[in-house]
């Protein structure tokens, strides 16, 4: 092997490695996002449009977490969305500025 190579390698462990460091210690940060995310798409796309907000949820998850993004399916994004959806709901439900500002 070369040099580049072992380069190569090298850059994809540490990145698997950060990753793995992110998903354990990181998870109430990125929950917080994805009801950030969420509460934005709904703000923004209104009611009716679920393909959309989650379409734009996404989008702006690659945008913010690049990386992470590249290893994470649709399908357990998807998940997570359903997830800060909840999350949503329970908030607007007892948040009245919170509600104001979806609506």
């Amino acid at each position: 092997m070369d040099y580049i190579q072992i380069g190569v390698i090298s850059l994809v462990i540490l990145v698997a490695i950060n990753l793995i460091i992110f998903a354990v210690k990181q998870p109430k940060k990125l929950k917080e996002w994805l009801l950030y995310a969420v509460t934005v798409a709904e703000a923004e796309l209104g009611g009716g449009t679920g393909q959309l907000k989650l379409r734009r949820a996404y989008d702006m998850f690659v945008e913010r977490y690049k990386v992470i993004a590249f290893f994470v399916s649709f399908e357990t994004f998807s998940k997570w969305v359903d997830a800060a959806l909840e999350e949503m709901r329970k908030m607007l439900e007892t948040n009245p500025k919170a509600k104001a500002l979806v609506e």
